[in-house]
């Protein structure tokens, strides 16, 4: 709850400081007395957009400080958790506006922004009146409401949502690949056909270039290598070294040994050129080929390369890419089977979806209807008996929270067409409205502190009282501020301020009084009888006090 309000140099105020308590609190003062200036104070505080100049005349800036009792577990806490601010269960809110226009914002005392302080005060007080434009008049607004009143649990339906929306997601996924698979199927059956008639290898290009190169080699040497070898053969040199070890052989023992040498080294001679003979040989048959054979490798590496250059990869690459490729084809050929199974996800995902979605526009139908029925009772004191409220629940465009739009509507008059609250009640009919509905939705809102601005105006005799009787209802075991010109209103409240303007030094400020008892007789009776106190307004007065 709002426990303190502290206020400086704001438009007619100078220095205020307020205690609120548990309770119904009243507010009452005479028109024009600043009242509207407590609530555009506080709605400073709490970042709320309102008047652009708040400063007072003269002031070198304005500063309010709202400070705020809150329960552990509070929505406020998980605001500033997600903020990234620490806290040890405090809550002080300051904000101080200068005279050219810039504004400063602070959490315990650590900078915050505007926006910050807004998306907190959402969790700490809600404003009631003509004007409300955040509250119970916001249809946007109205879904929560209901989901609140019915106790619902979007969570499942939350899950379920996000689970068709993976699955939708993961579809279009791989339809959108299909899609692009299919508009180059031809090319990859192409590609893939042409890859595999080659079917190319690591390694294959630099094999088949040396192939070429030997073949293309062994055409220009092997002529005369087939001479060396006829050369070295019985029709050369080892026929002639033959020859002359027979001649000598024959003539040696005659010789005495003196040819032993030579012979030795003719006998060398022949193992050498048999030697040389055998690679010679070796070599030419290596030389051997088939001139179609180095046709065909040159044809093979032609292709190689020109698939390599055709795919913008190196020749050695080549293998991976076609199992890419392959891999391509696969998805596609495979793909329909893949689709179908997502399509199967998607369905029995949006079935589930479905089948929640169902189950809460059931469950928001049925707490329509019981907050009609509460809303009847609670208008029925109020003196409006017979107008009709009515919570419409209309198809809408499912979503994470449904598939279903929820408005308030009335009816002032039977038979008279219904319509949205602020368009079809007067400003007496709205604010019993607001009032009825606040009370019907009062247990789905917790630590919240609720304001009401005025909204007993228009309303007077036994349907204030009724108004009154329902705000103290509303602010048992809660916090509620009341701002108010009506006695029966203010005889209800449990804590009652008097708001009142005075005049120092030329210079009129507004100011806000605590009153006892003796002084809550007094400020009735004004708002019974006006200017003059009477007796009689006095007896009035404590009549409603029941003192």
């Amino acid at each position: 709850m709002l426990r303190t309000l502290e206020i400086r140099d704001m438009l007619i105020i100078d220095r205020l400081e307020l205690e609120f308590q548990p309770g119904l609190n009243v507010l009452t003062g005479e028109t024009g007395a600043g009242k509207s200036i407590l609530l555009d104070s506080l709605g400073f505080v709490l970042g709320w957009r309102g008047r652009a100049e708040l400063v007072r005349a003269g002031a070198d800036k304005g500063e309010v400080t709202a400070q705020f009792d809150l329960p552990a577990g509070h929505a406020a806490w998980a605001v500033l958790d997600e903020a990234g601010f620490e806290h040890d269960g405090e809550m002080i809110l300051r904000r101080t506006n200068y005279p050219d226009g810039r504004k400063q914002a602070y959490i315990n005392d650590r900078r915050a922004s505007g926006e910050l302080l807004r998306v907190l005060s959402e969790t700490l007080v809600e404003l009631h009146g003509q004007h409300d434009d955040r509250g119970i008049l916001n249809p946007k607004a109205h879904r929560d409401m209901l989901d609140s009143f019915a106790g619902l649990d979007l969570g499942k339906l939350g899950t379920r949502w996000q689970a068709l929306t993976a699955a939708r997601r993961e579809l279009k996924r791989a339809e959108k690949a299909m899609d692009e698979i299919r508009a180059e199927e031809e090319f990859l059956r192409h590609a893939v056909a042409e890859l595999d008639v080659l079917d190319p290898q690591p390694g294959q290009e630099a094999e088949l270039d040396v192939k070429r190169r030997q073949m293309q080699a062994g055409e220009r040497i092997r002529d005369d290598i087939a001479k060396a070898l006829q050369a070295l053969g019985m029709n050369g040199a080892e026929g002639l070294v033959n020859d002359a070890t027979r001649w000598l052989d024959g003539v040696a023992d005659q010789a005495e040994g003196q040819l032993d040498d030579a012979l030795s080294a003719l006998e060398r001679t022949v193992n050498e050129l048999s030697d040389a003979q055998q690679v010679v040989e070796t070599v030419l048959e290596r030389l051997h080929f088939d001139p179609m054979e180095l046709e065909q490798i040159e044809e093979q590496l032609f292709a190689l390369r020109g698939l390599a250059r055709k795919h913008d990869v190196l020749a050695d690459d080549l293998a991976e890419f076609a199992e890419g490729l392959r891999i391509r084809l696969a998805a596609l050929d495979g793909g329909e089977v893949e689709l179908a199974d997502l399509r199967r996800a998607v369905a029995s995902a949006s079935e589930a979806y479905q089948e929640e979605a169902d189950r809460v526009t059931k469950a928001r139908q049925a707490a329509a209807a019981k907050l009609d029925k509460a809303m009847g009772a609670e208008l029925a004191p109020l003196k409006m008996e017979r107008a009709v409220f009515r919570t419409d629940v209309t198809p809408e465009t499912a979503g994470p929270e449904g598939q279903d739009d929820v408005s308030f509507t009335v009816a002032t008059n039977p038979g008279a067409p219904s319509g949205p609250l602020n368009k079809i009640a007067s400003g007496g009919e709205l604010s019993r409205f607001l009032l009825a509905l606040k009370v019907c939705l009062s247990g789905t809102t917790e630590g919240v502190t609720m304001i009401f601005d005025e909204i007993d105006r228009g309303v007077g005799g036994a349907t204030a009282d009724a108004v009154g009787r329902r705000l103290k209802a509303l602010a048992d075991g809660a916090q509620v501020l009341v701002v108010t010109h009506s006695p029966q209103v203010a005889a209800l409240g449990g804590h009652h301020w008097r708001v009142e303007k005075q005049v120092r030094d030329e210079q009129t400020f507004s100011t806000v009084i605590p009153l006892d008892p003796a002084a809550r007789i007094d400020e009735i009776a004004r708002m019974v009888s006006g200017d003059t106190v009477t007796d009689a307004a006095k007896d009035a007065a404590r009549s409603l006090l029941k003192v």
